[in-house]
């Protein structure tokens, strides 16, 4: 049990450390964005640098926030049976899903992502659009990196799923403990 705890506490670390840079990084968002607002309506002028960078902060902050928010428990979930469920229940329904669709969906993701990054990379593909972000191979890397964050959390909640299962409780979204203690 120690070792599938350590195993949930690194994985939500990880995360946790993840979802503060893309908190930063939402911050870099919004100045780019008002910067190009105010470009384009105050000086009339804008660029095709700072659109795609808005595209790409964005895609960036999706990407790889959404393991952070399946951690904080935020992606859309229709709640009306499962709220009134007991932990236990609960954490058969999260087990199932993480073994039938989390895992093998992320896991389809990275695979068949992987070929898209590397023909990318071997390129160096760049913006079509004169005056754009050059790399594009770099946010398209985001792909199966971004999924590897969920798959681990997927992982990580389908032990904490199992722990509480068995009788142990989760507390604090990462620690596990005997209910016995």
């Amino acid at each position: 049990m120690i070792l599938l705890r350590r195993v949930c506490l690194w994985i939500d670390t990880l995360n946790i450390w993840v979802g503060r840079f893309v908190a930063w990084t939402v911050a870099v968002l919004i100045l780019v964005v008002f910067t190009d607002v105010v470009m384009r309506y105050a000086f009339n002028t804008s660029f095709v640098f700072a659109q795609q960078l808005e595209w790409h902060l964005f895609a960036f902050i999706f990407l790889m926030g959404a393991g952070y928010t399946l951690l904080k428990d935020g992606h859309v979930r229709v709640d009306i049976i499962y709220q009134q469920l007991k932990p236990v229940q609960k954490a058969w329904i999260n087990l199932a899903g993480v073994l039938l669709l989390l895992l093998p969906g992320c896991l389809l993701i990275i695979f068949t992502s992987l070929k898209f990054v590397s023909r990318s990379f071997a390129i160096m593909e760049g913006s079509a659009d004169p005056g754009g972000i050059p790399y594009r191979w770099v946010i398209k890397s985001c792909v199966p990196l971004g999924f590897s964050l969920v798959l681990l959390q997927g992982i990580s909640l389908g032990i904490k799923s199992f722990l509480t299962i068995i009788g142990f409780e989760v507390k604090d979204g990462s620690k596990p403990e005997d209910k016995g203690a």
